[in-house]
C-alpha cells in the first residue's frame, strides 16, 4: 500500500512540476563523475557551482569494528567531526578539548614541538562556538590545552588518531540519532531519535535523555498508514505506540530509517558473509603490513637518533677535552711567568745581599782603622771610642740586615724550586691529555648503514602470524574497555582544568542537561535498558 501510494504520489508531482535540468560533477579521492540531474520538488539555487555533501546515512554501532577500509573511516571521520563543529551532535566541553586534539593529530601527525609551535593552530575551527563561549578563555590558552593533549598521543598514525576520534564520539548522547517532531494520541509534541540500537521517544527541549526506548530486538512491527506510524513491541503485554508525523513522507523517511537500522543490527549479530569476511581479511592483512613498517621505520628512527646522540656525545666530550687543553696551556703559562718572576726576584735579594756584605766589610775595615788611630789621644780615643761604639751599633745592624737578606734570598730560592716543579706537572698534564686517544663511538650503536652492510633479512609472515594479530587485535578490543576508564578520568581532569572559567549564564539547555545526566551517572548505554511501560 505505501509503495502503490508512493508512486502514486511520483506520478502527480510529475503531471503538476516541469523537471529542471541542471549538471553535476562529483570529485573524490578516487574518480570525477559528471551527469545530468532533475529536480522536481526541490529548490535549487540558481547560481552555480552548487555544493552538495553526501552523508551516511546509517550510522556504525561500533565503529572500530564495521568501518573496515581507511577510506570509509576518513570519510565518516569528517561527517561527525563536521556535526560536531556545527553543534548537531552535542559535544561535552572537556571532550571537546580532547577530541580537537585527535582531529590535529589526523591532520597534522604526530606532535614535533619543533614544528608545531605556538600559533600553528590559529587558523583552524577545532571547537563548537557553544563551548568557546561558555569560558573566559582565549585562542591562545584553548591552543595551549589542545596541543598537551595532543602531545599525549605519540606512536600513533593519522588513521589511528581517527578511530580514537570516532571511538570517543560514538559515546556522545545525540550520535547518530535521527530527530523526527510527532505527536502522540493526546496532541503532545514529541521527538522520535532512530538510530543504530532502535527508536527513542524525547521531549522537544531535551534531545539527551528520552523518556523511553524501543530496542531493535524488541520490536516486532512498524508501520504507517497516511501520517499515523505505529511501533508492536515483540511483548504482546506492552501497549501499541503510535503516533502521528506532520507529513506522509516524513513517515516513508522514518520507515526506510527503522528498516535499514534494524537489517543492520540483526546483521551485527549473525556471522558474516563470505564478502565481509574477505573484506576483513584483507583490512587485517592491510593494517599488519603498516604496523610492520610503522615498527621498521620506528626501528630505523631510534637507530637515527642513537647515532645522533652518540655523535653528540662525542662532540660534547671533544669539546670537553679541549677545554681541559686549554686550560691546561694557560696553567703551564701562569707557572712559567711565576717562575720567571721568582727567579728575578731571587736575583735582586741576592744582589741586595752581595751589596750589604761588601757595606758589613767596609764598616769593619773602617772600625780597624778608627782602633788604630784611637791611640793618637784621650781626646781623639774617647772620640773614637764613640765612633767606634757608633760602629759597631751600624756593623751589628748591618749584619741583621744581611742575615735577613740571606733568608729572603733562600726563601725566593725555595720558591722558585716550587714554580719549576708546578711547572712540570703542567707539562707533564698537558703531555697526557694531547696524548690521550679519542673515544669511539660502539659498533654497536650505529645504525647499519653508516659503518658496515649486514646481510640481508627476510620475513616470512605465514597463517600462524596472521593468527596470532587477530588474536591481537581481539585482545585491543577488550582493553579498549579497560582504557574507557582511563579516558573518563582523563575527561574529567580536563573538565575540572577549565571549569573555573566557565559563564554559567551562558549554559544552554542541552548543557545543563548533559550535567545532570553526568551527575546521576546516566550514560548512553543505561538509556537503551528502558522500555516504554
Amino acid at each position: 500500500m505505501a509503495s502503490a501510494l508512493a508512486a502514486k504520489m511520483g506520478f502527480n508531482s510529475l503531471l503538476r512540476k516541469q523537471a529542471k535540468n541542471f549538471n553535476v560533477r562529483i570529485c573524490t579521492m578516487e574518480s570525477d563523475m559528471e551527469f545530468s540531474c532533475e529536480v522536481l520538488d526541490q529548490e535549487v539555487p540558481k547560481e552555480e557551482p552548487i555544493t552538495f555533501y553526501f552523508l551516511a546515512k546509517f550510522y556504525p554501532e561500533n565503529a572500530e569494528e564495521e568501518l573496515v577500509q581507511d577510506i570509509t573511516q576518513h570519510l565518516f571521520f569528517l561527517q561527525v567531526k563536521k556535526k560536531i563543529l556545527e553543534e548537531e551532535i552535542h559535544c561535552p566541553p572537556e571532550a571537546s578539548v580532547l577530541l580537537a586534539s585527535y582531529a590535529v593529530h589526523a591532520k597534522y601527525g604526530e606532535y614535533d614541538p619543533n614544528v608545531h609551535k605556538p600559533g600553528f593552530l590559529a587558523e583552524e575551527e577545532l571547537l563548537p562556538k557553544r563551548v568557546i563561549n561558555l569560558y573566559q578563555m582565549t585562542a591562545e590558552m584553548w591552543e595551549e590545552r589542545i596541543t598537551a593533549c595532543y602531545a599525549e598521543h605519540r606512536g600513533r598514525t593519522r588513521d589511528e588518531a581517527e578511530m580514537e576520534y570516532l571511538k570517543i564520539a560514538q559515546d556522545l548522547d545525540m550520535y547518530g540519532v535521527n530527530y523526527f517532531l510527532i505527536r502522540n494520541k493526546k496532541g503532545t509534541d514529541l521527538l522520535l531519535g532512530v538510530d543504530a540500537l532502535g527508536l527513542h521517544i524525547y521531549e522537544p527541549d531535551n534531545r539527551l535523555t528520552p523518556k523511553c526506548s524501543f530496542p531493535w530486538n524488541e520490536i516486532r512491527n512498524i508501520s504507517y498508514s497516511d501520517k499515523e506510524f505505529t511501533i508492536k513491541p515483540l511483548d504482546k503485554k506492552t501497549n501499541v505506540f503510535k503516533f502521528n508525523s506532520s507529513r506522509l513522507r516524513v513517515n516513508k523517511l522514518i520507515l526506510q530509517l527503522c528498516i535499514g537500522n534494524h537489517d543492520l543490527f540483526m546483521r551485527r549479530r549473525r556471522v558474516d558473509s563470505l564478502e565481509v569476511q574477505q573484506m576483513k581479511a584483507q583490512a587485517r592483512e592491510e593494517r599488519a603490513r603498516k604496523q610492520v613498517e610503522r615498527q621498521r621505520l620506528q626501528r630505523e628512527k631510534q637507530l637515527r637518533e642513537e647515532a645522533e646522540r652518540a655523535r653528540d656525545e662525542l662532540e660534547r666530550r671533544l669539546i670537553q677535552l679541549q677545554d681541559e687543553a686549554h686550560m691546561a696551556n694557560e696553567a703551564l703559562l701562569r707557572s712559567e711567568q711565576t717562575a720567571d718572576l721568582l727567579a728575578e726576584k731571587a736575583q735582586i735579594a741576592e744582589e741586595e745581599a752581595k751589596l750589604l756584605a761588601q757595606k758589613a766589610a767596609e764598616a769593619e775595615t773602617e772600625m780597624q782603622r778608627i782602633k788604630v788611630t784611637a791611640i793618637r789621644g784621650q781626646e781623639e780615643r774617647r772620640l773614637m771610642e764613640q765612633k767606634m761604639l757608633e760602629a759597631e751599633m751600624l756593623a751589628l745592624k748591618m749584619a741583621e740586615e744581611s742575615e735577613r737578606r740571606a733568608k729572603e734570598a733562600e726563601q725566593l730560592k725555595q720558591d722558585l724550586q716550587e714554580a719549576r716543579e708546578s711547572e712540570r706537572r703542567a707539562k707533564h698534564k698537558l703531555l697526557e691529555i694531547t696524548s690521550r686517544d679519542p673515544p669511539g663511538l660502539p659498533a654497536d650503536s650505529m645504525p647499519p648503514d653508516l659503518n658496515y652492510s649486514r646481510e640481508n633479512l627476510s620475513f616470512d609472515f605465514k597463517d600462524t602470524d596472521m593468527k596470532r594479530l587477530s588474536m591481537e587485535i581481539e585482545k585491543e578490543k577488550v582493553e579498549y574497555m579497560e582504557k574507557s576508564k582511563h579516558l573518563q578520568e582523563q575527561l574529567n581532569e580536563l573538565k575540572t582544568e577549565i571549569e573555573s572559567l566557565k559563564l554559567k549564564e551562558r549554559e544552554t539547555p542541552l548543557d545543563i542537561i548533559h550535567n545532570q545526566n553526568t551527575e546521576q551517572g546516566t550514560s548512553k548505554p543505561q538509556n537503551f535498558i528502558k522500555i516504554c511501560p
